[in-house]
Order: structure tokens, then sequence, then C-alpha cells
């Protein structure tokens, strides 16, 4: 089998944390098992809202890795409100209306959405370009591809494939125009984003994305493009993960969340079925930890300061991935929350997969849609309506009971239906839409 070549082009990438950066961690990392040597194109000393430096020694040795300067004007975003350095502007961003914003917020909110094309990673598109060109030639590479957000790395990679002359497939991880983490665009700004977003769309012969939801997005925004041309290629979990890190011991009924929470991600039912469960006397509040792992705004951290939860919560901050495996591996029940807005029903956050992967019950909380519909499949947990409070009540007390008698949970999921999402699988799957992708290319 001939050997072929790509360059992943992703603006998160290690030391920066997060979902995206497992992703493509772990499609370098099983890419050369399907006959594809990866090389990344990176930024070097980027604004991330969460670093985790122990991912550095993930990257494979064999890898190329060429990381070239950005502008990251979060820095004049950040002045704007009176933040300090390093402190994650995405977290609050989007959380509040007109009517609850400071007079600086609404202005901070005017400039990222008025001179932030696409994002505020534009900048990339100066100062990577070259470099990447260069190592797409130098490597040899056979195709481009491109992980957004930020939507700046479409752009890019488009660019270099351009110059370079090979082929470029853009990977996406969330809708771009509109999203729920989208800044409010004036004119001209919105039209500016709807054609760059469109001729990235007309532009690639492929695209991948990384829930169905994505491609019903684009493909409404834009009927008389090609719908063909989507491949759906979900996240999962790496097993590999879990076999050197230990399961944190807890002596409490804990129950774990992971990852960010704010705005439309709200843990407010889960704390009042707990509450619920506490003033009917069917829990004892001195048995029990509900530990929130991760980034959080300021009305979630409200949540927490509730006096009828606030002595069984425990809130950390972010965490090395290995940490937060550790902690998912440990807890005796997983939380899940959906985004509660219109189309939430196609999103799969990634961390599902890793949930799923750790084998833990899960307790997921949401409107109908592809994540309860995963839970159901593989039996993992339970999925209760965002609004049926009774009914998280119930899946709590019931778990907790199941601890209070063995000091354990047991997980009920089909073990073999939890093994077909490993990343993998997911990473064949990417190298065979790779593959056709330049076979098209040059019989073309």
């Amino acid at each position: 089998m001939t050997r072929k070549r790509v360059l992943i082009v992703a603006y998160y990438f290690p030391p920066s944390g997060g979902p995206g950066v497992q992703r493509i961690l772990k499609f370098i990392r099983y890419l050369p098992e399907f006959g594809w040597d990866p090389a990344v194109l990176t930024v070097r000393d980027a604004d991330y809202p969460a670093q985790d430096e122990t991912l550095l020694a993930e990257i494979p040795e064999t890898v190329p890795v060429v990381r070239t300067a950005i502008p990251e004007p979060y820095s004049i975003y950040r002045r704007l409100l009176g933040q300090g350095k390093g402190t994650p502007v995405d977290v609050n961003v989007n959380t509040g209306d007109d009517g609850t914003r400071s007079f600086k917020e609404k202005l901070a909110e005017w400039v990222r959405g008025t001179f932030f094309i696409p994002d505020a990673r534009v900048g990339w598109l100066v100062t990577g370009t070259a470099a990447g060109i260069n190592l797409a030639r130098n490597f040899g590479a056979d195709i481009v591809y491109s992980s957004s957000p930020p939507y700046t790395c479409a752009l890019l990679g488009r660019a270099v494939a351009k110059r370079a002359g090979i082929a470029w497939v853009p990977e996406f991880r969330d809708p771009w125009s509109g999203f729920l983490s989208a800044p409010r665009r004036p004119e001209p700004s919105r039209t500016i984003e709807r054609r760059l977003e469109h001729g990235v769309y007309r532009d690639a012969p492929g695209i991948v994305v990384a829930w169905k939801g994505i491609a019903a997005d684009f493909a409404a925004k834009y009927p008389t493009e090609d719908s063909g041309k989507f491949m759906h290629i979900a996240n999962g979990f790496d097993p590999e993960d879990f076999k050197t890190v230990s399961p944190k011991q807890n002596n409490r009924f804990t129950v774990v969340y992971t990852g960010s929470m704010y705005g439309v991600r709200s843990p407010d039912i889960f704390l009042k079925a707990v509450s619920q469960a506490v003033s009917s006397g069917a829990v004892d509040p001195g048995k029990i930890c509900l530990r929130f792992v991760g980034r959080f705004g300021d009305e979630v951290r409200e949540m927490f300061r509730r006096e009828e939860v606030a002595p069984m919560v425990e809130e950390y901050g972010y965490v090395s991935h290995s940490e937060s495996v550790a902690e998912i591996l440990g807890a005796h029940a997983l939380l899940l929350v959906i985004d509660d807005f219109p189309g939430s029903a196609e999103i799969v956050p990634g961390k599902v997969f890793e949930y799923l992967g750790a084998k833990r019950p899960i307790i997921a909380l949401g409107g109908e849609g592809v994540v309860g519909d995963l839970v159901k499949e593989t039996g993992a947990g339970w999925f209760c309506d965002r609004s049926n409070i009774a009914g998280v009540t119930e899946v709590f007390v019931q778990l907790y009971e199941e601890w209070n008698k063995t000091g354990a949970t047991r997980f009920r999921g089909d073990p073999v239906q939890v093994e077909r999402l490993s990343r993998r699988e997911r990473t064949r799957e990417l190298s065979e839409f790779l593959a056709r992708v330049v076979e098209k290319r040059h019989g073309a």
C-alpha cells in the first residue's frame, strides 16, 4: 500500500486542553495505522482558554509540528472588560442579554462581533499561510485537513492547499454563523462572515462534521450547494486513556461533571432534584458529593452557592486530561447536561463518548435528540427531560441507594456497543474519506 501524507491545520493543539484537542491528537496517533502520515501546522504562545501541558507528551515523535506566531486580540477584549491576563473569555461570553450587561461588556461584544471576522484568530492567516505552504511542500502532503472552530482554520487550510496545489478537506466540530457561541454581528460584518462561510462550503470537495446537525445547518443556509459532500465522523473515546489512570477514590456518593457550563447549559434542574431528594429525607446530604470540574459561568457559580446544595458541591477549575479521566473513572455517576436551545437535538458533545468509555452510570438531562438516543441504545444510563425534576430525583435516589447498600454503582451498558465508539474506528473512517477525496482529485 502506497502511504499518503496529510497536513493538519489546527489552532487547538497541545498545550491547549479541551475536546477539540483530543479529537486531533487521536487522529494523528492512529492515522499511520491506516496508511497516512500526518504533519501539523499550529500556533505558538496562543491565548487558550484552557491549557494542559501533559498532552504535549502524547504527540508522536514521528509527527512534524510547525508552530507559528499568531496575533491574539482577546487581550484587547480583556482590557475592555477589566479582566486580568489569562482570564478565559469564552465562558461568560453570550451568557446574558443586553439588559443584564454592563456598558463595557456590550462594547467588548460589539468589538468582537464587528471586527473579529470570522473569529478572533483571523490574524493567523497573515502569520501562518507561508509557513503552511512551505510545510505542505517540504512534507510532500497529498491533502490539507483543517479543524474548526476557530473558523480561521478553514480559511487557512484552503489557502495553503490552493497554493500548494493539493486537495483540502475542512472539519467542523460546530456550525459556523449564527451558532450558539457566535457573536452578534452588525452589518456589514454579518454579510462578510456569511460570504466566507459560503465560500468554504462551495470550494471544499469534501467536508467532515462531528455531528449531523452541522451538515443540516450548512445545507439549510446554502440549499443550492452539494449536500452530498458531507462525511459524519463522530467523536469517540480511546480505551488507552483509561489503562494508565487510577480512579479517584471517593468515600461519599459522588456525581461528577466535567467540562464547561454556562448560559444554555445549566445544572439548575439537577441541583433542584438533589435538593428535593434531601428535603424528602430520601438521601443523607452528608454522604453526597456533587463535583464539578472545568470552567463555569458566573450564573452557574451562583447556583453552586445555593444554601440547600452548597455543602455538597465541590467546584474545581480546569484539570489535565488524565486528572479528568481519574475523576470520571472514580465517580459513582456522571452528569451530562445538553444545551437548551433550538437545534440542540443534534448536538453530541465529545465528552459523551469519554463518559461511555469510562463505563460509569450516566445521568443525562436535556430534550429528545441524538444524545438521549445514544444513552438509551447503549444502556449506559438514564436520559431525563430537562423539565422533569421528579424523574431526575428518582434516578438520583436510585443510584444513591445502590451505593448506600453496596458502596458502589453498577454500569448497565452494553460493552459491545460501547467499544464500537473508539477513536481508532473514527480514524479509520477519516482515512478512507481522505483517500476518496485525493483519488477524486487525481482522477479529475
